[in-house]
């Protein structure tokens, strides 16, 4: 396929949202029609938008002052993998009666396996990844995870003061539901004094131990940060592992909740749980995570215009590259052990 050639190109924002969406969307459309004078359509609500067929023009004026701004403008939502599976054959008469030669998906772990089984089908597919957990084993980086650790580490810096203030132990459970990088990162950033991952389980006699260290040290409070996916090694403490969801996602029970139970028993200190949350994903992102998504849409409109498709724009040291759809899904990106090490030495 020619440089030259001007194409028609779909995009759609799934799964969870994400800080640098838009800017994405936006680098998409920019490159795309102003440069290639190619068309760009965009699917409403993810997967649910290809399958039904909803879709709106993009052109320089709907993407106008999007930059900055959070969340997506084309909407997300989570298809059940048996209903996407079922949809293959009706993406690809939509793909095919809109003309489309290149469908640019943008999302996580779940979008991804999904871009490759369309992929796989024989659509023309380019994907870009997002997840704020940074988990995507192919990429160095994915953008919304500098804005999230940002939001994490602020909040830590401000529960500091009212904990010291009422002598009491903070629980702060942040999202990351099988690896730990946002905890690790804003742990280490905010100056926390214990971090607990889904990677390693803790132990509540250590960390009780750690905690009340500072306390017979004449410290006034402490601040742990929980991954809301860590957990118990098996036998330390009662431990409610919740279930799962429609979509085959775990459901976690509250581990900042049951920890500050258990830790205010056997410290005889008051503990409280703060649940971060979807907060972490809104807002405006950071000047790193709006240069990374701008950059992978533009190379994802690039990849499309020569035809490299089945593959995924990467960030690696500081270049963007591809690679194949079927490497971004083979495994998560987890806290390796010496990272984990490094954050021990200086809680």
């Amino acid at each position: 396929m020619g440089l030259l050639r001007a194409m028609r190109i779909g995009v759609l924002t799934s799964g969870g949202d994400c800080p640098g969406l838009n800017a994405v969307i936006r680098s998409v459309v920019h490159r795309a029609t102003a440069d290639h004078g190619d068309e760009v359509i965009g699917f409403m609500d993810g997967w649910k938008g290809l399958l039904e067929g909803d879709h709106r023009k993009l052109d320089l004026d709907a993407v106008g002052g999007i930059l900055a701004r959070g969340g997506t403008i084309l909407g997300s939502s989570r298809v059940q993998p048996a209903h996407l599976r079922d949809g293959v054959e009706r993406a690809r008469g939509h793909v095919a009666e809109l003309g489309l030669d290149a469908v640019i998906p943008i999302g996580g772990e779940g979008t991804l396996k999904a871009a490759r089984l369309l992929s796989d089908a024989g659509l023309p597919i380019v994907g870009v990844p997002k997840t704020i957990d940074n988990d995507i084993a192919v990429t160095d980086v994915t953008f919304g995870f500098d804005t999230a650790v940002g939001v994490a580490t602020e909040a830590l810096d401000r529960l500091k003061t009212t904990a010291e203030s009422h002598q009491r132990v903070m629980i702060v459970e942040v999202m990351g539901r099988h690896t730990g990088w946002i905890a690790l990162h804003s742990g280490m950033a905010a100056g926390a004094h214990a971090i607990v991952v889904p990677e390693r389980p803790f132990d509540i006699e250590e960390l009780t131990a750690r905690v009340a260290a500072r306390f017979e040290a004449g410290k006034k409070f402490a601040i742990v940060v929980a991954a809301e996916g860590a957990k118990p090694r098996e036998g330390t403490m009662a431990f409610d592992e919740g279930g799962t969801d429609v979509y085959g996602h775990e459901r976690f029970a509250g581990v900042a909740r049951q920890l500050s139970v258990e830790l205010e028993r056997r410290l005889g200190k008051e503990a409280r749980p703060v649940i971060l949350g979807h907060v972490q994903r809104g807002g405006t992102p950071t000047a790193y995570d709006r240069v990374l998504a701008t950059r992978f849409g533009w190379h994802a409109v690039e990849a499309a215009h020569r035809g490299e498709f089945g593959m995924m724009t990467a960030l690696r040291g500081t270049e963007i590259t591809l690679v194949p759809l079927a490497e971004a899904v083979e495994s998560l990106k987890t806290v390796p052990a010496e990272r984990y090490d490094e954050a021990e030495c200086v809680l």
